[in-house]
Order: structure tokens, then C-alpha cells, then sequence
């Protein structure tokens, strides 16, 4: 017998048996009745302007209205059917549809929105087909066909009407720098492994391709692509993530993009280049210029290659030109190089040896390339492009008989990534020496904790195989399309009624207060979007992150003062900027938040090695700080997102949460918190904290459960729940060991221990959805003792625990759970306690009337006492609050001096 065993067993006790039932669920008390259609619109609140690119979006619907058997059929706001693929991404506990999500075919007339109801969905004029082949994966659409390889080192090939090629192959590739920064460039090339259908149209098919780069004799850098086809588009959308698995010592990675090789057909003069360079502007240029000659071929000729059209026939042109033609230079490479986000370079050369001739520079391109003829070409577009530099779109091969387009997401003429840590040891080889590392520069650094090893990057782009050049407008609005996409968002008051994602309700200017608490939260979302732009916070591995905290005598965030610099989702901004969308479609709040959640679900998190599953807590680098926690790998964060936009990929980093409790068996969270004592417990047991840990992994079962239907993740949420309610003091105890096997939190005595963490880290919000879907008594009433104690003032705490009062923080977004409680029990007097913590601003931001941003000297803005920690949390609480307590709030008042700043650890 091992020897913890018998001390396993005694923990336990009767723990294990008598699970807590799972009843009906809770029925919430201010749904409305289903809404008989469900609408959907664009957030920027106007149509995208022509013919677009296929969307998706998500939808959700109350409990038993809708059966997964039930067809729906989608009109837009003029009455006209449309074509609909619709699928099912979560249900109900009682099996009806919680939420589905829906594609709608390209080049449909613009329309200010659509409407779902049940009935037979329409089908495209041209549906897409999917064929699993020995050796590739065909989409047709229309005369189209896509050939996606299932496995080797070509990814794709494309074949136009009547079969003739257009793109032959796409591949992946790359360039690493094996020894050291400036080491020789060593090719990779993007080798497939496996290829599966995941949808096969009618309206939307889309491939999943996953493999790995090879060169130099290794193997690197793992990657899953996902191939989007809709119905009616000449283009494939493209999902690329990569996950960085090498050590930032040895491999420098130099390079990594996506590159097609594109049949050149025609008279060099015929071919055309055409680069994106601003939002309505575009480089366009021959690879044979015929414009600007001292001899005039004439006008027919000139106005056909500008607006890319093959020229009349040379018979026709003015003498000399004919006979000169082979005089003039043919431009074969051409390069878009953006370094920073705030300038980009054009380059063109007639050939290798030749030199390289400036063509332009500008601000911010869009990030669009095309090469072709009026026989047939490619284009290439990354989203984010500027965003996340160093980027370059280049054209090679232009007057041979194959050119080859790419889009570097990493481009090989920008310095190589340098992923190392940015400090040494400095000394803090043990924990004691660490602890005083953090009392300074509030980073937790340990050495080789700081590794990137593990964390990945999800990068989207476009990929056309056209018949002929475009004209210019066209190509401006597919570069735009692709660099800020038209979203369609569900009816934020549909959403509401349909009773998802805990305590929110739709924006409410109707009382003073009200209004007031609401131009807060729009001030709040601007200043944060500005922020991003005004301090740059851009680059591969940077962009989608905001800051920590600010620095008030520098006029600066503090980008290099360890735990201050990076956010990294520190008290769930991500949750606040979503919910901020969810209740209002505001464009500015989404595309925050979703440039959010690509970044802290793929950089700040693990995918592979010994941290997996986890996230790594605020620090100067994304991956610097030693402190690895469920709490930033958050489901909480991703899933909203998820279920509004239906993105496959937000899928897969979600359904991998749902063992990250495993990576605890080999990360101990809490190993250098001073003065602990270090309990030993059984094998498979660990100590755990209910909010910054249980609430998190409880929050990637809830979703498990809600998209598969297995009952075994709603039993492992059951567990937890029902072992905190029998713990003497429930949620006050804070943590407990817990046994990972069975799901169970053992009891070891009554305790007290409150952290101002437990509960900011979705545990609010989680609970708000758990509650309402399982009837587990004693779990609810050990909450509510928490929402109601947390805040609760000395003299009461004392009267009715008799222990130490000890400290608090985070007053005001604390004030949430006040309100929980007080809506929960109809309790007025605690309504007008929450209301008062809410305004009171301690510990947190505090409501100003006034706009508090102000400008600086030189331009910019700033705003007094901010961090992300402070703004979040008010922005949660605000929104909660409202929906909770609006009568307290009306009638409370804003306290002439308040505390201001963030709270934190």
C-alpha cells in the first residue's frame, strides 16, 4: 500500500459518496419570452460597402425553443431568402439548443441585417463540394477548385474554368538562425502531416491541415492551418497558428510566411502588381510599364494597364514604341516591407544581382498583394498586418514564367525574433531572494521559468485565385475587408433574453446615474482602444495586449518595471471588454476585445511542454514571469467570444483547458508564498483556491459540457461544488486540497482565509452560470455567504465570525458580489451597501461625472489613477451592478474623495 493511502482515505471520508444531484435547471428570474426570430447585424452599424467576402456569426437561444432537429431559414432585412449553413456549438441541459453558429455565402447585396427562423434554409446558386481524395481534399466552388494536400510540403493548388492553374503550390515556410541572432538563415519548410474535413459545405467548407516546419535536419515549430471556403468567393480564408517549441538560446526564428506560386501568362506589359497602401489607396504598376515613356504608345494602351486590362493589340500602338519594347526594363520582384506600425517601405528590382530602386513609403498599409494578368492571378492579404510588424508582402518571379507571392508574418529582413529573457539572474537563485525581486519590481522571476517555449501565435489571412486582374476599386476593397473583416453580432437584447453569461443587461441612460455610470464605460472602452494606438502597443507577439499600470511621472505605462508592463489579462480585462460588447454591439469594444483574446489565449498561454495549460501572470515579457496559473489560460476569457463568431480555433484552445488541472500535479502554485506551511497531502491531491483556480477550470468543463452533451463534465463540476458547500465555512475557507481524480475538495477543519484574488478572475461570472443551470443548495448558500461577507464592514464580520477581520482590496469591484447577494435575497439594506462600495471607488477606480483623460503636453492623454486592473474590475462591476441594483444606484451618491488605484497582488 503507498504510504499516503490510508491519509488519502481519511481526507476523503465520506466525501465521495452522495455526489449532489443534478436537478432542473434554475429558471431565471427576469427572462423574457423567446423572441419568435433571431437578428443579426452588422457592429459597425452600416453594411459593408459591395459585394463581401462569406461571415459567420453566432446565436444564442433560450432554454427549449429550439431542437437540434429544427431547421432554420435566414432572410435578410428586405425580405430576401439567403443562403444559411447553420450548425449547433452548445446546448441546454434538457438538450435543447443553447447556441449555434451560421455562415452566409460571399457577394450577397448589402443589407443592414439578417433574421433566423425555422424553415427550410435556402442553398447558393453554386453550393461548395468536398471530395476526400487518397492524396488531397477538393473544394469546388463554382468553376473554382481548391486542392488541398493531405500531406507533404505543398499545401494547395488552385485551378480555374476549364482547369488551368492559378496557384500551383501555396506552401508554408521559414527561416531560423540556428546559434545565435545573426547566424547563417537556414530554410524551413511547412511539411503536412494530417488533413480532415471539418465542414463540407454547402455555404462554408473548411479543411484543418496540421504538420511542422523542416530544415537544417530538425523538425520545428508545430502548426494547424485551417482552410475557409465560401460559397460564391474566389478566396480561401486562412487560420494559421504556430506554436513556438524551440529554445530561444539556439534557434533565432527569421522568418515565417505563406507563399504561392502563381502561373505568369501573357506580355510582360500585360502583367500587373498591384500593392495595398493605404485604406483607399493602391500601388499599381506593370511588370513592363508602358505609362511615363518618352514615347507615347497611346492612350488605349496606357489606360488598359493602369486599370489592368490587356492592352489592344500591338499592332495598334504608336511607332517606335512596338519595336522598343524589349528596351524597357521588366520589373520582376517587388517587396512592401512594414518594420514598425507606423511606416512601411516599396521596393522593386528588375532582377537578382540588380539593385534594389525605391518605389514609395507610407504610413500603414493594409496589407494586400497581387500578381496576375488578364489570364488569371493571386492575391494575399494578412489581417493586422501593421498591427503585428515586422510584416512584408513580396512578388517574385514577376517576368518569368512563376512568380511567387508571400506574405511574411515575420518578415526576413527585420532583425530575427529574440525571445530570450531580458534580465540574468541577478542573484535570485532561491525563493527568499525571489520574493525580494518581487517586493521591488512586482515580478515573480525564477530561473527558467521565464521560457516561451510553448506559447503560440494565430495569425488570419486571405488567399484569392482570380481569373483576371481586378479592377483597382475592387482590390482596395478586399484590402480593407480583409484588414478590419465586416462582423455580424447577434441582437445584444436577443442575447439577454436568452439568458447566457451571468449578471449583464443593455446599456441604460434613464436616471442621472445610470447615464453617468454609462459614459464611464464608454470613455473607459476609448480611452483603451487609443491607448493601444497612441503608445504603439503593437508587434507579432505584442499586439491584442494592453498594459498594467501606469506611470504618472513618466507620463508612461510601465513597459519595463516587471508585474506593471504587460497585462496579460491581470483581473480579466478580456472579460470586461467582451461584456462591454455582449450588451451594446459596439464595433470599438468588440475588435478590442477579439484582438484580445487572440493574443492572451495564444501567447500568454502554454500549448505543449511542461506548463501547458497554463498562463503566465503580467510581466515585461509575455512569458517572463515564473508565476504559472489556470487563472490566465481562463476559459472564461475565450468563450464568449466563441460562441459569438462560432471560430473553430477558439474551439480547440478551449477544449485543450479542460485537462490544464493535469499541469498542476507539476506546478506548485503557491511553493514561494512566504511563511507557508507546506502540508503534506496524499498523491493526486493538491491544494487548490476556488476562484483563481477551481472557478477557472470549472469554467472550461462548463463549456465542454454545454458543446458535447457529456454528462462527465457536468458531474466533475457537481463535485466541486457540492464538496465546498459541506465545508464548514464554504467559501470563506479560500482552498482546500483537492483530489484530482474524483473532483472533491477535502475538509480539513474550518478555516477563514480571504484573498481579494478568489473572486476576479471570471469566478463571478462562472458562478452566475452555474447557479442558474444546477440546483446545488449548499454550493449557492456558500456563496452567497461569500458575495455577502467579503465587503462585509468590521463590526458585523466580527459579530458573526469572531475571527480576525484582516485586510481587504478591491472594495469597489468587490461590490458586485454585494450586489449578487442582495439580488439573490430581495435584502434592500445590502442593495444600498453594494451601491455605496460601488461608488465609494476604494481600492479600485471610482466613477468621475466629468471625463477624467486629459491631454499632455506634446499630445496623447492620460488618465489619472488608471490601471487595467482598476479599469476592468469598475468596468465588470458597473455592468453588473446596473443590471443588479439599478434602484440602489439611483438613489446613491458619489462620495466627494475617494481612493484611487488598482489593487493587485
Amino acid at each position: 500500500m503507498h504510504r499516503h493511502d490510508s491519509t488519502r482515505r481519511a481526507l476523503l471520508g465520506t466525501g465521495l459518496v452522495g455526489i449532489a444531484t443534478v436537478a432542473a435547471p434554475l429558471p431565471r428570474a427576469s427572462a423574457a419570452p423567446a423572441p419568435p426570430a433571431a437578428d443579426a447585424a452588422w457592429i459597425d452599424g452600416v453594411p459593408p460597402a459591395g459585394p463581401g467576402e462569406g461571415r459567420m456569426w453566432g446565436q444564442a437561444w433560450p432554454q427549449g425553443r429550439l431542437k437540434r432537429t429544427t431547421p432554420l431559414r435566414l432572410v435578410d432585412q428586405e425580405g430576401r431568402a439567403v443562403p444559411v449553413q447553420s450548425w449547433t456549438t452548445a446546448t441546454w441541459p434538457d438538450g435543447s439548443v443553447k447556441w449555434t453558429a451560421h455562415a452566409i455565402p460571399a457577394s450577397l447585396p448589402p443589407t443592414g441585417g439578417y433574421r433566423l427562423t425555422p424553415g427550410r434554409p435556402a442553398t447558393p446558386a453554386a453550393p461548395l463540394t468536398v471530395r476526400t481524395l487518397p492524396d488531397r481534399i477538393e473544394i469546388a466552388s463554382g468553376a473554382l477548385r481548391w486542392q488541398i494536400a493531405r500531406s507533404g510540403p505543398a499545401l494547395l493548388e488552385a485551378q480555374g474554368a476549364g482547369g488551368e492553374t492559378l496557384i500551383a503550390p501555396a506552401a508554408l515556410i521559414g527561416e531560423v538562425r540556428l546559434g545565435g541572432p545573426e547566424a547563417a538563415r537556414v530554410p524551413l519548410q511547412g511539411v503536412i502531416e494530417r488533413a480532415e474535413v471539418e465542414q463540407a459545405g454547402p455555404v462554408r467548407a473548411v479543411v484543418r491541415v496540421e504538420g511542422r516546419h523542416r530544415g537544417g535536419g530538425r523538425t520545428m515549430l508545430p502548426f494547424t492551418v485551417r482552410l475557409e471556403a465560401f460559397a460564391g468567393s474566389a478566396g480561401l480564408r486562412i487560420v494559421h497558428s504556430l506554436v513556438y517549441d524551440v529554445d530561444p538560446d539556439d534557434a533565432f526564428v527569421s522568418g515565417l510566411g505563406i507563399t504561392a506560386r502563381v502561373p505568369m501568362r501573357g506580355a510582360l506589359h500585360d502583367r500587373h502588381v498591384r500593392l495595398a497602401t493605404g485604406p483607399e489607396t493602391l500601388f499599381a504598376e506593370a511588370v513592363r510599364p508602358l505609362t511615363g515613356l518618352r514615347r507615347d504608345p497611346g492612350p488605349a494602351f496606357r489606360a488598359a494597364q493602369v486599370a489592368g486590362r490587356a492592352v489592344p493589340p500591338i499592332d495598334q500602338m504608336r511607332a517606335p514604341v512596338p519595336a522598343l519594347l524589349e528596351r524597357i526594363p521588366a520589373w520582376d520582384a517587388f517587396r512592401l516591407t512594414q518594420h514598425s506600425a507606423n511606416g512601411f517601405t516599396l521596393a522593386k528590382r528588375t532582377g537578382e544581382g540588380a539593385a534594389w530602386i525605391e518605389a514609395g513609403e507610407g504610413h500603414r498599409a493594409p496589407g494586400l498583394a497581387y500578381i496576375g494578368s488578364p489570364q488569371g492571378g493571386a492575391a494575399i492579404a494578412p489581417r493586422w498586418f501593421w498591427q503585428r510588424h515586422p510584416t512584408e508582402l513580396e512578388i517574385a518571379g514577376a517576368a518569368t514564367d512563376a512568380a511567387q507571392l508571400t506574405a511574411w508574418l515575420w518578415s526576413p529582413r527585420a532583425p530575427a525574433m529574440d525571445l530570450r529573457p531580458y534580465h540574468g539572474t541577478m542573484g535570485m537563485e532561491g525563493y527568499a531572494a525571489q520574493n525580494e525581486g518581487l517586493n521591488i519590481t512586482y515580478e515573480d522571476y525564477e530561473p527558467g521559468w521565464d521560457t516561451p517555449t510553448g506559447i503560440a501565435r494565430t495569425s488570419e489571412l486571405m488567399l484569392w485565385a482570380l481569373p483576371a486582374t481586378p479592377p483597382s476599386a475592387q482590390l482596395v476593397a478586399m484590402a480593407q475587408a480583409a484588414a478590419e473583416p465586416p462582423r455580424l453580432m447577434a441582437d445584444p437584447a436577443q442575447l439577454h433574453a436568452a439568458g447566457v453569461f451571468g449578471d449583464w443587461g443593455l446599456p441604460d441612460r434613464s436616471t442621472p446615474m445610470r447615464a453617468a455610470i454609462e459614459d464611464q464605460l464608454d470613455r473607459l472602452v476609448d480611452f483603451y482602444a487609443g491607448e493601444v494606438d497612441r503608445r504603439s502597443w503593437y508587434g507579432f507577439w505584442n499586439h491584442g495586449d494592453v498594459m498594467h499600470s501606469y506611470d504618472g511621472d513618466r507620463h508612461q505605462w510601465r513597459y519595463d518595471i516587471g508585474g506593471f508592463a504587460w497585462a496579460n489579462s491581470e483581473l480579466s480585462p478580456d472579460l470586461w471588454l467582451w461584456t462591454a460588447a455582449l450588451r451594446s454591439r459596439n464595433a470599438q469594444a468588440f475588435r478590442l476585445a477579439e484582438a484580445m483574446t487572440r493574443h492572451t489565449g495564444e501567447v500568454d498561454v502554454y500549448h505543449l511542454g511542461r506548463f501547458a495549460g497554463l498562463g503566465t501572470r503580467h510581466g515585461v515579457q509575455h512569458w517572463s514571469d515564473s508565476s504559472k496559473q489556470p487563472r490566465v489560460s481562463n476559459a472564461a476569457y475565450r468563450r464568449i467570444f466563441y460562441y459569438l463568431t462560432g471560430d473553430e480555433r477558439t474551439g480547440d484552445l478551449l477544449r485543450a483547458l479542460t485537462t490544464s488541472h493535469e499541469a498542476l500535479r507539476r506546478v506548485e502554485i503557491g511553493r514561494k508564498v512566504p511563511g507557508a506551511k507546506r502540508e503534506a497531502l496524499p498523491e493526486g491531491v493538491i491544494e487548490m483556491t476556488f476562484g483563481t483556480t477551481w472557478a477557472v477550470l470549472a469554467g472550461a468543463w462548463l463549456t465542454e459540457w454545454e458543446r458535447t452533451g457529456d454528462g462527465k463534465w457536468r458531474d466533475r463540476i457537481v463535485a466541486g461544488m457540492d464538496s465546498i458547500g459541506r465545508l464548514p465555512r464554504g467559501w470563506l475557507t479560500g482552498s482546500a486540497p483537492y483530489d484530482l481524480a474524483s473532483g472533491r475538495f477535502l475538509d480539513r477543519g474550518p478555516k477563514i482565509q480571504l484573498s481579494h484574488l478568489n473572486a476576479v478572475f471570471g469566478a463571478v461570472e462562472v458562478n452566475a452560470e452555474l447557479l442558474r443551470l444546477l440546483d446545488v443548495p449548499r454550493y449557492r448558500t456558500a456563496w452567497l455567504d461569500y458575495c455577502r461577507w467579503y465587503n462585509a464592514p468590521r463590526p458585523e464580520w466580527l459579530a458573526k465570525w469572531g475571527e480576525p477581520f484582516g485586510p481587504r482590496n478591491l472594495r469597489e469591484g468587490h461590490s458586485r458580489l454585494t450586489a449578487y447577494a442582495a439580488n439573490a435575497t430581495g435584502d434592500a439594506a445590502l442593495a444600498a451597501r453594494a451601491a455605496e462600495e460601488f461608488l465609494s471607488g476604494g481600492a479600485g477606480l471610482g466613477l468621475d461625472p466629468a471625463d477624467p483623460r486629459r491631454p499632455l503636453p506634446g499630445g496623447g492623454v492620460e488618465w489619472p489613477g488608471i490601471s487595467t486592473n482598476a479599469a476592468s474590475q469598475w468596468g465588470l462591476a458597473a455592468i453588473q451592478n446596473l443590471a443588479l441594483i439599478p434602484a440602489a444606484l439611483d438613489t446613491a451618491t458619489v462620495p466627494p474623495r475617494r481612493a484611487r488605484g488598482g489593487g493587485g497582488e
